[in-house]
């Protein structure tokens, strides 16, 4: 049986060399929609305006670990839906590991030093002997432990039930969220975005760390009471943070977190979808679906991850 291909991307002529590369068996890639197509491979928000458009559509590949505009409830459900995992751990961790460690060493305070012909000699942190709290300790988390653990962390986890990583030193569930967050250096939420984890950072949560705390946001902007964490900063209660995912993005341009003191942005772009890493995916998931197997990554609509 032959399968037809739509691939939805800005980077849409990348993604069909790699696949072209792999010399994929029974595979015609278009490049329009067709009623005919069956499997397409792109980003969620495209995926989900063509949906109308593929009739036959029996598995979507989301170049993007989260696929929010394809769990509408109103939208078309009767496909496989499988995301991307696996491949932004490390990413992941370079950005929190870089954050943490500019924080620590006191990097952007330096940089300020040296504009102003300031010499300042006292001594910095360290990363070893902190403690950092992860919020969702899946593949990701499992990465940013690991990372963590070699600069000689404490690691707490908090998830729904999994006890899966080796380098997390505790793990806490439920109505443990309170007792997780309790004297963190750091606090790192990696959750997706799911009716649990929506403002799961609320003002209860935010007033339970130290005035010495910094929170990195690399989930999803939902995960975070924006009005609390404003609260937080401004009033000095936390040390800061660094947001790069938000409610609404892009960041609408009068927004208070632009000016907000001790909050560094950026701009949903701690881990990118690279065509090479994906592409490795798509290429795994379809010689396991023209051999009729469960496909890796796999959504469950009804969970949204």
């Amino acid at each position: 049986m032959t399968h037809k291909l739509l691939i939805l991307s800005e980077l849409a002529d990348q993604y069909r060399t790699l696949v072209e590369e792999a010399q994929l068996p029974d595979l015609v890639i278009e490049s329009a929609p067709t009623p005919e197509i069956d499997i397409v491979l792109g980003e969620p928000s495209r995926i989900k305006a063509a949906l109308a458009s593929l009739p036959a559509l029996s598995w979507s590949q989301s170049i993007w670990a989260g696929v929010e505009p394809l769990l509408d409830p109103a939208s078309r459900r009767n496909y496989i839906l499988t995301n991307a995992r696996g491949v932004f751990g490390r990413l992941m961790s370079e950005y929190i590991l870089g954050y943490l460690l500019a924080h620590e060493r006191k990097i952007f305070q330096r940089l300020e030093d040296q504009k102003n012909k300031r010499w300042d000699d006292s001594d910095t942190g360290t990363l070893r002997g902190k403690t950092i709290g992860l919020l969702g300790v899946g593949s990701i988390g499992a990465d940013v432990a690991r990372a963590a653990k070699f600069f000689g962390m404490n690691v707490r986890g908090y998830t729904w039930s999994s006890e899966t990583s080796a380098d997390v030193d505790k793990y806490f569930h439920g109505s443990d969220l309170l007792e997780f967050a309790h004297g963190l250096d750091y606090l790192v939420n990696i959750l997706p975005n799911t009716k649990d984890t929506r403002k799961i950072i609320n003002a209860e949560l935010l007033n339970v760390l130290p005035p010495h705390a910094l929170v990195i946001n690399v989930g999803r902007g939902s995960a975070v009471d924006e009005s609390a964490l404003l609260e937080a900063l401004n009033q000095n209660k936390i040390a800061g943070a660094v947001l790069d995912v938000f409610e609404k993005e892009p960041l609408p341009k009068d927004h208070p977190f632009w000016t907000t003191p001790n909050l560094l942005i950026t701009f949903h772009t701690s881990a990118p979808s690279l065509p090479e890493d994906i592409a490795k995916i798509f290429i795994e998931n379809y010689k396991l679906f023209i051999e009729g197997k469960p496909l890796k990554y796999q959504v469950d609509f009804e969970k949204g991850y």
